[in-house]
């Protein structure tokens, strides 16, 4: 079966961190013996072993409004997000209507392209790209190929309206059409209603996991007390000051280490080593004698939730807390 997958990113070097499960899931439908045509939503594309790939149809416009957020973060560091109320901002209607008009058109015309070229996919799959930028695609799809389109959001259930979602800078469920799709895959079981109510038609919940291949135990000198590797404080700046700044001050005898981007708050005495590569985590890990996982708010309080570091720690083989 040849499955079109459009993907949020597939280049790793991008600070994004369902990327690297993004190519596990692609090498695991290569090796259950599907063609796997990838294209990213954001950057530029990456081909591998597992997949091929076309290119971005809005690169240009999507790096530039990747330079506006950063932008936009550096001028608001150290202001904590809050959890939002649901509704949509003027800032979010402008730029929902803008893309509307100068991304959604251009997407329709690249997919139908690719779907004319290839002839024979089979499925497309959309892993995590704004939901209503891509309002009326799948419908023109599956009316003109009659193919069905599936959902994927990895992002729950903090990509809902009453989270506000991560700096981002999309809401993703305003304006969407969610009943377009033939179903919504979920990684949280406890979003799924809500998912419902935003009119999905069929949800089914597809966990996280980790490639044994990939993450997998190692020998190593345990030199590292404590670890911790992600991406942002949002919804966790407290956490984070209680599981390492406060620890790391009070046990002075112990190394902590931090790795990732984005994490811009107090860390106390931890040793800050940046963003690690994804072929660099294992080493890491495995030197630690224990690994934290600091849940962020949003996963910590709808039931069944979780993001890909508990299921790469525990193919690791690691102690984690």
């Amino acid at each position: 079966m040849k499955i079109l997958v459009v993907a949020s990113a597939l280049d790793l070097s991008l600070p994004y961190g369902c990327t690297a499960a993004w190519w596990q899931l692609l090498k695991g439908l290569h090796e259950n013996g599907a063609e796997v045509i990838a294209t990213p939503y954001q950057g530029r594309p990456v081909e591998s072993l597992w997949w091929r790939a076309y290119p971005n149809p809005c690169y240009r416009m999507g790096a530039a409004f990747a330079g506006l957020l950063r932008a936009k973060r550096w001028l608001s560091r150290g202001k904590a997000p809050r959890a939002g109320d649901g509704r949509e901002g003027l800032g979010q209607r402008v730029q929902r209507g803008l893309v509307r008009r100068l991304v959604t058109p251009r997407w329709l015309r690249h997919l139908t392209a690719i779907l004319e070229r290839e002839k024979d996919v089979g499925a497309v799959l959309v892993l995590t790209v704004p939901l209503n930028h891509f309002r009326g695609i799948p419908t023109a799809l599956r009316e003109r190929f009659g193919v069905p389109v599936i959902y994927y959001d990895g992002d729950l259930p903090a990509s809902l309206p009453g989270f506000g979602g991560f700096h981002s800078g999309f809401s993703i469920y305003h304006g969407a059409d969610v009943g377009e799709y033939d179903a919504i895959l979920c990684n949280s079981q406890g979003a799924t209603d809500e998912v419902c109510r935003f009119g999905a038609r069929l949800t089914e919940v597809v966990w996280w996991g980790a490639d044994p291949h990939v993450f997998r135990p190692a020998e190593s000198k345990e030199d590292i007390d404590v670890f911790f590797y992600g991406l942002g404080t949002e919804f966790r700046a407290d956490w984070l000051r209680d599981m390492i700044a406060v620890p790391s001050r009070e046990l002075p005898g112990l190394r902590f280490v931090v790795a990732g981007a984005g994490l811009d708050v107090d860390l106390g005495r931890a040793e800050r080593v940046g963003r690690v590569a994804a072929a660099q985590l294992n080493g890491y890990v495995s030197r630690a004698r224990l690994n934290l996982n600091v849940a962020r708010m949003a996963h910590a309080s709808v039931y069944a939730s979780s993001t890909t570091r508990l299921f790469e720690l525990a193919a690791m083989g690691c102690a984690i807390v």
